[in-house]
């Protein structure tokens, strides 16, 4: 197949997509003796990443596979589009999500055990529903309480490739300066009257580490800053 019309198909396929395209969906576009391979694929891939350098968008590749996002330099304007705000999230809710990416597969009583207060049912309910969250099976204890561990919903959010991208512990302690999109100041999902307070980052264990998505483990200090989600806008 001419290379020139395979980049125009996969460009066609990922802007017409409403989800990330792996290289294998990709491949399954094509049919016949002209089919081509992963590498002509990926060489694709690669020329078009080229083509959006000087261009308001990007090619990104994302857990769930490739699509094409606004770039955060110009996220602040284009998000104007959109009158409705993002949602907004309490600091209970975020230590309870990064307690769970970083000490995966965890349970509920063991994150109440290192915040030091009831984690509530309404901020389980949350992460559940945004699909950034799952159980993953169960603790082989009495009573076999639910495992949770991270999504790939949640990698494709916070445009992560893996759990390898994370950011540092270190630079988790400040959860102010996460992305725009995850402000503290809106609406509580953890009700008042739980009193429970906004306490800072859990320390973590000598020698934890966020378990990948085969259950291994990983080190802290791999990673690099938190990436945004470009204004959370995909081109479609």
């Amino acid at each position: 197949m001419d290379h020139d019309l395979l980049k125009k198909i996969i460009e066609g396929a990922l802007l017409a997509a409403n989800r990330p395209l792996s290289v294998e969906q990709l491949e399954r576009l094509f049919e016949g003796d002209g089919h081509p391979d992963r590498a002509a694929i990926r060489s694709a891939l690669g020329q078009l990443s080229e083509d959006c350098d000087d261009r308001g968008y990007e090619l990104k590749e994302v857990a769930s596979g490739f699509r094409f996002q606004v770039r955060e330099t110009v996220a602040p304007w284009v998000s104007r589009l959109w009158e409705e705000r993002p949602p907004r999230y309490t600091r209970a809710l975020l230590e309870t999500l990064a307690l769970i990416a970083y000490r995966q597969p965890i349970t509920r009583a063991e994150i109440e055990e290192i915040r030091g207060v009831a984690v509530s049912t309404q901020i389980v309910r949350t992460l559940t529903e945004r699909e950034w969250v799952r159980v993953v099976g169960h603790r082989e204890v009495p009573g076999r309480p639910a495992l949770f561990g991270t999504t790939r919903q949640f990698l494709d959010y916070f445009n992560l490739k893996s759990l390898d991208e994370l950011p540092t512990l270190a630079e988790l302690r400040d959860l102010d300066k996460l992305h725009p999109e995850l402000d503290f100041d809106g609406p509580q999902e953890e009700a008042a009257a739980a009193g429970e307070s906004a306490a800072g980052p859990p320390e973590p264990d000598a020698g934890a580490g966020p378990a990948d998505e085969r259950g291994g483990e990983q080190d802290l200090d791999a990673g690099a800053e938190l990436p945004g989600t470009s204004g959370g806008h995909t081109l479609q």
